[in-house]
């Protein structure tokens, strides 16, 4: 009975050098896939645990934005500040 690690009756042929790279392949596959998992968590910009938006348009990043253009004068930037510390809550936890 012939067998595929006979080959020419002399042992293994030169197919059995497939099968370490066929390893390596599927380890170096599994490494990447872990890694670019990995990077995802580490808590990229466009996955915040916020509402959904990026960091800078928050109503308090907003507001100072305006303030700093001069869009809005220092006693309209405090009354909207007020505003939003009441329909927020606390501006200091986030």
């Amino acid at each position: 009975m012939e067998t595929l690690a006979n080959w020419n009756g002399g042992g293994p042929g030169p197919w059995i050098l497939f099968f370490p790279l066929i390893w390596a392949a599927a380890v170096a596959g599994v490494v990447t896939v872990l890694r670019r998992t990995a990077r995802r968590g580490r808590g990229a910009p466009w996955r915040s645990l916020d509402s959904g938006r990026p960091m800078g348009d928050s109503p308090l990043a907003v507001l100072g934005r305006r303030f700093a253009s001069g869009e809005i004068d220092e006693d309209e930037y405090w009354r909207r500040l007020s505003v939003l510390d009441e329909r927020f809550g606390s501006l200091g936890k986030g």
